[in-house]
């Protein structure tokens, strides 16, 4: 269930001493940023503050994420489990989260997929044209990546009008690869189009 100040009582207090294990994920991307604890106040904090607010367990009190780096978490959403004893909160990173500097404190594990792809294709920019097929398509410039999404999103519409499933999801993943490519060529990235689709979401 979503938490708010009317159900919070509901939550499996008693059975974990008084304090909730908590997954923070990226409301964007799905991304496992950190793992923190929470108390009855933390979570009241949180939802009057929109600072994403835990109980540390070394500091013995209430802990606001970015108190002293300024780097935030914005609340988007507090859930618990099916058994109410743990919590999922979903919010926005306002910089790094881990305090190494570091995108999430789980920093040795993958980015989601698309984001992971979307990375690697930034990376290419700039890149030798003779040993990567991305950084061709940049070097080609906008008109012919732009092209190439022509060309995919046709492929896309015929598999589809075929009913052929297996073309069809392998010209999506072409038109998906190529549309990341189109985005980075024009200084755009996948977040900036997630963040629309949410705004259209609310």
């Amino acid at each position: 269930m979503k938490i708010d100040l009317n159900n919070i009582d509901e939550l499996a207090w008693e059975k974990m001493s008084s304090l909730l294990p908590c997954t923070v994920q990226h409301a964007l991307t799905g991304e496992v940023l950190m793992q923190a604890y929470m108390s009855t106040e933390a979570i009241k904090e949180s939802l009057a503050s929109g600072k994403t607010t835990f109980y540390s367990r070394s500091k013995e009190r209430l802990w606001t994420k970015g108190e002293s780096s300024n780097n935030y978490l914005w609340l988007e959403g507090i859930y618990s489990d099916c058994d109410n004893d743990a919590l999922l909160i979903q919010a926005m990173p306002d910089g790094p989260t881990c305090h190494l500097g570091n995108r999430s404190c789980f920093a040795e594990a993958p980015k989601p997929l698309l984001h992971e792809l979307d990375s690697l294709i930034a990376s290419r920019k700039g890149a030798d044209t003779n040993e990567s097929y991305t950084a061709s398509l940049f070097a080609k410039g906008l008109k012919r990546v732009a092209q190439k999404v022509g060309e995919e999103g046709v492929e896309v519409a015929l598999a589809a009008a075929t009913a052929d499933k297996d073309e069809l999801a392998n010209e999506s993943a072409d038109l998906l690869y190529h549309l990341l490519v189109a985005l980075r060529a024009n200084e755009l990235s996948l977040d900036d189009v997630l963040e629309v689709l949410a705004k259209r979401r609310g």
